[in-house]
């Protein structure tokens, strides 16, 4: 096969990736603020295209290393690069196609779990075991566990002290009113903290802790601002009974969600554009990153899984948004902030790692949380079920694709 034929194999198969990241991940991502109704479909599509965009651009590169470098040892093929690069080919192509078929049952399984799969998969049929850096597979089946545990804390706490300070509250518009620039406060200072700290080599910014610290709190407080004017304009009507309140808060957490919903967006683009563009990047480059040089991620390659990752949501997305923003649990805006919160900023987290956790697992996880918060009996157990048995054969499914795959590759091109 020639080096052309290489890279624009790699170039469809990345992107076919990052299309079915879109059409099943992203939906995990943008599916409580569809499910509590505090996005309409095409608005989810308009702001996951921003703010997936950006993080994919901004922040990916992290991630998409590890991927490509981390899981197999590429430094093993050094005298035989073009396995290596056959190799990234078939877990590609593997990734995608187990995707693509969850996608179609409508079960939301995750990306990062089929990229790691297939990469193993090609690693073991061409040289063991032995290949396989467990020691980096470890770290990242912790982070599997450690991710959802975390996110559904984090969720679960969030929601009670929502419950707690405004939805139990005797005046829960007025409480929502005084904590809603607060919790806004929050996530803007999360996620600009995250952005500017060690964030932005991409684009050769690198701000100390103190000036990221110093920035963060600046915009968090326009942020604060903002939403207080916003919700100082809601009227407050306590001659209403105490149940036709609700509506007015829920009002409010819709505001506050479409902040949360563009957090989660990018958190997932820096964390998850890895599972397209990093194998892509190895095929590509298998040459020189099996020669020990150092490479930064090509603009180019980031931009194919951007572009992707939108183009899969916008046009196959809705099947697994029904099933995380409505089939789990009943979601409302209040509900659906604390499940972003917690997940985006777990998953934010672990992108500054390196680590490439699995958003579907995090944020499914979030989503238990704040069912729990109510009580088991607001979780439908039969979906957690079956999204549970999909996680537990993404990980097999993908390497047999991937071995096989690679087998028929090195049948037709090698022999």
């Amino acid at each position: 096969m020639s080096p052309v034929l290489i890279i624009l194999l790699a170039a469809a198969f990345g992107f076919y990736m990052a299309w079915n990241i879109g059409a099943n991940d992203v939906a995990n991502a943008m599916g409580t603020s569809v499910g509590a109704r505090s996005l309409s479909f095409k608005q989810a599509i308009i702001v996951a295209a921003i703010f997936e965009f950006s993080g994919a651009m901004l922040v990916g590169n992290h991630v998409s290393l590890t991927v490509a470098k981390g899981i197999v040892n590429p430094f093993s093929y050094e005298s035989q690069a073009i396995v290596f690069a056959y190799g990234m080919l078939a877990t590609l192509l593997a990734a995608a196609l187990w995707v693509n078929m969850a996608t179609k049952l409508g079960m939301p399984v995750s990306t990062t779990h089929s990229i790691v799969g297939g990469v193993m998969g090609f690693g073991i049929v061409t040289q063991g075991l032995s290949s396989i850096e467990w020691g980096k597979v470890v770290t990242i089946v912790l982070s599997w566990i450690v991710s959802p545990i975390s996110g559904g804390i984090i969720s679960f706490f969030i929601f009670l002290f929502i419950s707690k300070k405004i939805l139990t509250n005797d005046k829960p518009v007025v409480a929502a009113k005084k904590y809603a620039p607060f919790l806004a406060f929050m996530v803007s200072m999360v996620l600009v903290f995250s952005m500017l700290y060690k964030g932005l080599k991409n684009l050769h910014l690198n701000f100390s802790f103190t000036n990221s610290l110093l920035i963060a709190i600046g915009v968090s407080v326009v942020f604060y601002g903002v939403i207080y004017k916003i919700v100082s304009g809601i009227p407050v009507d306590t001659t209403l009974p105490y149940k036709r309140r609700y509506p007015q808060v829920e009002r409010i957490f819709a505001i506050l969600q479409v902040i949360t919903a563009s957090y989660m967006a990018f958190s997932h683009g820096a964390n998850d554009v890895a599972n397209a563009v990093g194998p892509l990047m190895g095929a590509v480059y298998a040459k020189a990153l099996t020669a020990h040089q150092q490479l930064s991620m090509p603009i180019w390659v980031l931009s194919v899984g951007a572009v992707g990752i939108v183009a899969g949501l916008s046009m196959y997305g809705y099947k697994v948004i029904l099933v995380v923003g409505r089939k789990i649990t009943d979601m409302t805006p209040s509900r659906g902030f604390a499940a972003e919160f917690g997940a985006a900023t777990t998953v934010l987290v672990c992108s500054k790692m390196g680590l490439p956790i699995s958003t579907t697992h995090t944020l499914v996880g979030s989503v238990i949380g704040v069912g729990l918060a109510r009580g088991i009996g607001a979780l439908n157990l039969k979906v957690l079920k079956d999204i549970v048995v999909s996680w537990l054969l993404t990980l097999p499914i993908a390497a047999a694709l991937s071995a096989a795959i690679f087998l028929v590759l090195k049948g037709l091109f090698l022999s």
